[in-house]
């Protein structure tokens, strides 16, 4: 037996549940994990409202983790017990022992903790497609990137301050403002008192910018558009603040383009995956990119993590640790 954070039905923060659940052998193919820390991204809220459909209930909620492999299933070639590992995009994080297919799952290089590994899976794979795959940034690049000092926004920040490119962040407080900057965000601006579209007018001497990255959704919509050179891309891979309406495609004026990326997608493909990691690590291990671990909570206090996530009460990442 082990403790894991399940839902038995959508909900809000009081939905999640510590339950005793029974952990048996890996399956063929699979990897145990006995997990040392887990990250808490928005998509797990997704999840628990049913915004993202889940394949059943009840459900242990998470994508990501970092662990130590205590055994390996039939036809597990590439780990052995005692490998140190992580994934990104595999539910049912939240828990202290966790089956993962073996192909979705990568070895953790030593010079990286299991709770940077946790912290930075998923939201550091995100930045990575993001930013050299989704639209290639680069020195000539402007970008607007809102919620700058969140888990995925600030490592974007560093990455593509590495890249050259010029940073416009939004934030919702001048605290992150401040720590956004600290991360490499060139220009900072605070929504809750400065409308973004004339700021980034301002800050862009009216041209625009090549790229918007939007995971507010709801919030920041269909004002990103607004934010974007003829023919720029609005990258939309999140909806913090609620889904986006539907809308028409004459709203993407000035031949903008428009897409709805997803980690899933981008490393579907095994080589794709491992491609990600690397670099990701080479960032990290380089020093290029810090990653702000801001907050930790017991396992069993998630719902207080979630509720301070939804309130936009937490900077850099958020991790559970069991």
């Amino acid at each position: 037996m082990a403790h894991a954070v399940r839902i038995h039905a959508h909900g809000g923060p009081e939905a999640l549940a510590y339950d005793d659940v029974d952990v048996g052998a890996p399956g063929p193919g699979e990897v145990l994990l006995r997990q040392h820390a887990i990250g808490i991204n928005f998509i797990d809220i997704y999840q628990r409202e049913g915004l993202y459909k889940l394949p059943s209930l009840p459900a242990v909620l998470g994508s990501e983790g970092a662990g130590e492999v205590i055994a390996v299933g039939p036809g597990v070639t590439g780990f052995k017990t005692g490998d140190r590992a992580a994934y990104g995009s595999v539910l049912g994080a939240y828990a202290e022992i966790r089956s993962v297919p073996a192909d979705k799952l990568i070895k953790l290089p030593d010079d990286i903790p299991y709770e940077t590994a946790a912290a930075m899976m998923l939201q550091g794979m995100t930045a990575r497609y993001l930013l050299r795959q989704t639209y290639k940034v680069g020195p000539e690049t402007v970008m607007l990137f809102h919620a700058a000092a969140g888990g995925v926004g600030l490592i974007a920040c560093q990455w593509a301050r590495a890249l050259g490119a010029t940073i416009i962040g939004t934030v919702s407080s001048d605290e992150k403002a401040e720590l956004a900057k600290s991360y490499g965000c060139t220009h900072t601006i605070n929504s809750k008192r400065e409308d973004f579209v004339s700021r980034v007018a301002d800050l862009t001497n009216g041209k625009g910018c090549d790229v918007v990255y939007d995971s507010v959704g709801k919030d920041t919509f269909p004002r990103s558009l607004d934010c974007l050179k003829p023919m720029g891309l609005w990258v939309s891979f999140g909806n913090a603040s609620g889904p986006i309406p539907p809308f028409e495609l004459t709203a993407l004026k000035g031949s903008l383009f428009a897409t709805r990326p997803s980690l899933f997608a981008y490393t579907a493909n095994r080589q794709d995956l491992e491609d990600n990691a690397a670099e990701l690590f080479g960032m990290v291990a380089s020093g290029r990119i810090k990653i702000a671990i801001n907050h930790r909570y017991p396992l069993r206090e998630a719902a207080n993590a979630h509720r301070d996530l939804a309130a936009r009460r937490t900077t850099g990442s958020i991790i559970l640790v069991p």
